[in-house]
């Protein structure tokens, strides 16, 4: 510890102790504060994995507010809209300014600044060297709307022994008294916060750059189970409790990709529910042979009572049928109805209802809870099926069973933000856009519920999915592909 921290020992007991304890840690970063940006200089590898993770989860040009921005590099690099740093330094907070003219920056505590407005992101640092890590989070939460999402940056707490080692050579700042937190207290303050915990982030198992090896254990080791563990970084991303939002007040769209599926169409008009203050029903013929269309048209002609369109799919594969129904539609809620209706149309108010209670924002069938009728789904499906889900809950860090159910539901504003962000931008087209979808909503850290369906055998038609091994050999590779580019997207 340096002689200024012994300095500002705090008293034994009290709240004059933590005050005591604020007052050192301010002072010891004025003392470092014209010194701050050579340790980040001189440390040019963690620095910039970190700014890739930060650009891979925060979409740019958004209002972001970073508490205990440091020299505000990390702030800066998020490229925000409108971006506000709060430092305990005013020296710090001088130094980022004059680095950032363009940012704004303010000398306040974490625990107790208020800022008008809201932000889309807020980024938590040096939670280690913050005195009340419970009061910044309430002030987070304060700052956030129910779309914001807060990403927490943590030292792993077993790397406790190096980093003070670092600090007392001279290659890392020094801190007074810093605190050392698992994943596993942050989760609890975030709860005790109010925020929902959707994806934790480990980042470097070698922080420093050696060729060939920091690539072997940074882009391969730390992303396997159990080993991701011993990162260096922990990098939590939470949203606040989500706010109910009436059922009523919502217009639903439900998206019906059909090839082929004449005789289904008059069934799923009578069997789709209505929803929400207005459903319109869209189906996208994909260029049938077998009447499909004019089956549809006199669908329209025989319920005008009804919202019933019909649109014509470019005939390319599944999933750009269903992009063509998306682009059409005209309700706040996106739902997909496979033409099949071997889900249950009768069940999609539970899609709804999920959606709007806020418990999700990515709504996915699962057909793998229910018994499934006898020929509803081939065994290599079904393993197939078991396997992904399991692949996908890793690399998603949430749990997902069935990724190839249809039935889908989200928000239309965010699927705009996928098709924005992250659609064919993966390396390799998925026909069906269901890993699309999941994928999508991962990159932008919406929380994904799985809703059980009850599968059964289609009545009329035939399946689609043909070509098991080839598909599932595509799969694997839109798979690796994501866990290749999932962290940094590079």
């Amino acid at each position: 510890m340096s002689a200024l921290a012994k300095s500002a020992r705090p008293p034994s007991w009290g709240p004059d102790a933590l005050a005591s304890l604020r007052t050192a840690r301010e002072a010891q970063q004025d003392a470092w504060a014209e010194k701050r940006d050579h340790w980040v200089h001189s440390n040019p590898y963690f620095y910039t994995r970190m700014k890739q993770l930060l650009r891979w989860i925060v979409d740019p040009g958004k209002r972001v507010l970073e508490l205990r921005c440091q020299t505000g590099h990390l702030l800066a690099s998020v490229e925000p809209s409108e971006g506000v740093g709060v430092e305990i330094s005013k020296k710090l907070v001088d130094v980022a300014q004059h680095n950032y003219p363009h940012l704004k920056f303010m000398k306040a505590d974490p625990e107790e600044v208020s800022l008008p407005g809201t932000f889309d992101y807020i980024l938590v640092s040096h939670i280690f060297d913050t005195v009340d890590v419970l009061a910044a989070l309430d002030r987070a939460h304060r700052a956030s709307a129910p779309h914001t999402r807060v990403l927490v940056m943590n030292y792993n707490p077993l790397w406790q022994p190096l980093l003070n080692l670092a600090s007392r050579l001279g290659w890392r700042a020094p801190f007074v008294e810093p605190n050392w937190i698992s994943v596993r207290d942050l989760q609890g303050f975030l709860r005790l916060a109010k925020f929902e915990v959707i994806r934790t982030h480990h980042l470097l198992l070698l922080p420093k750059k050696i060729p060939l090896l920091s690539w072997f254990m940074n882009d391969f080791l730390e992303r396997l189970p159990g080993i991701r563990n011993l990162c260096l970084m922990h990098v939590v991303v939470a949203r606040p409790e989500p706010v109910p939002v009436p059922e009523e007040r919502l217009s639903v769209s439900v998206i019906i990709p059909c090839r082929n599926e004449r005789d289904n169409i008059a069934p799923a008009v009578g069997r789709i529910p209505e929803m929400g203050c207005h459903t319109e029903i869209i189906f996208c013929d994909d260029q049938s042979t077998d009447g499909t269309a004019d089956e549809v048209r006199r669908m329209i002609a025989c319920h005008p009572d009804r919202d019933i369109r019909l649109v014509t799919g470019p005939a390319i594969s599944k999933a750009e049928n269903v992009w063509t129904g998306f682009r059409a539609a005209t309700g706040e809620v996106l739902v997909i109805l496979d033409g099949d209706l071997a889900v249950m149309p009768e069940e999609l108010p539970l899609f709804l209802r999920t959606l709007a209670s806020g418990r999700g924002e990515m709504i996915n069938g699962s057909r793998l809870v229910y018994p499934i009728a006898r020929h509803a789904m081939k065994f290599t499906n079904f393993a197939g099926n078991k396997v992904f889900g399991w692949l996908f809950s890793y690399l998603l860090d949430q749990r997902i069973k069935d990724t190839l159910c249809g039935t889908k539901m989200i928000f239309a504003r965010d699927w705009h933000r996928i098709e924005t962000r992250t659609l064919g931008k993966w390396g390799v087209k998925d026909l069906w856009g269901d890993y699309e979808l999941l994928f999508g909503a991962s990159r932008l850290h919406l929380a994904i519920r799985d809703v059980p369906v009850h599968y059964q055998e289609r009545v009329y038609g035939v399946t689609k999915m043909t070509r098991v091994f080839a598909n599932g050999l595509r799969m694997l590779r839109i798979c690796f592909a994501v866990w290749r580019r999932g962290k940094h997207g590079d």
